[in-house]
């Protein structure tokens, strides 16, 4: 079995619901976190909702009017996960408010740089969560993953779960009787998901991030085009 233990993940739930309420994405999330945890994976569990974060996207909101940011504080967790998994429900067949507020807080630091002069998501590996009770599992990943890669975080393959009850007000994953811990294809796409995420997480470590080559913005700025021609000779 390969070693995980030096691996770092971070989990944000973006329920809409504040602690100590029950979430029905905190109990799939809970899945892939214990099996992170069984391989040795450091693994940090956040509420979004919880750490009273501004709208916008700015590192600290508090420089744009705002008179309290959770960000900044939370910010750190984030920058030192190898893997980050985003979970959130379903509202109308799309992502929730909380969850799109990560993904604003996320790109408000995708200008900033890692150690090897590329953007700071280099070198991490991303994947998410949908839970609900209507269609739209699929949708919301897709815009999530799209989100995700755009500032650098590396999508291995699979790397999306979820679980929906049936159309309509029914019950949700948790609730007795909704069948959500039982069903074979959410565990399924559950598991490979987290294990997915370890093999990227892992062979991004071993090979020491992502190449940095073709991919620095300072470098650019400074004349440098890596083999890029603006002026080719068409004949």
């Amino acid at each position: 079995m390969t070693d995980y233990s030096d691996l770092k993940a971070i989990y944000i739930n973006c329920t809409l619901k504040r602690s100590p309420e029950v979430s029905n994405t905190q109990g799939l999330l809970d899945r892939s976190i214990a099996l992170m945890r069984e391989q040795g994976v450091h693994v940090t569990a956040v509420r979004a909702i919880d750490h009273d974060l501004a709208t916008g996207v700015y590192p600290d909101m508090t420089a744009h009017g705002w008179d309290h940011d959770g960000w900044p504080q939370l910010w750190p967790k984030v920058e030192a996960a190898d893997i980050l998994v985003l979970g959130g429900p379903i509202w109308l067949g799309d992502n929730g408010s909380v969850t799109r507020q990560i993904i604003e807080r996320l790109y408000a630091m995708s200008g900033m740089f890692n150690d090897k002069g590329q953007y700071v998501y280099y070198g991490k590996t991303a994947g998410v969560v949908i839970t609900g009770n209507e269609d739209g599992v699929k949708h919301s990943a897709m815009s999530l993953l799209y989100s995700l890669q755009h500032i650098g975080y590396v999508i291995p393959p699979q790397a999306d779960a979820g679980w929906i009850g049936e159309i309509g007000p029914g019950p949700s994953y948790l609730d007795e009787g909704s069948g959500g811990p039982q069903n074979d294809f959410t565990n399924r796409n559950t598991t490979f998901l987290t294990w997915n995420l370890l093999h990227m997480a892992r062979i991004l470590k071993d090979a020491g991030g992502f190449p940095a080559f073709g991919n620095l913005r300072a470098q650019w700025d400074n004349g440098e085009r890596f083999g890029y021609d603006a002026n080719p000779e068409y004949r």
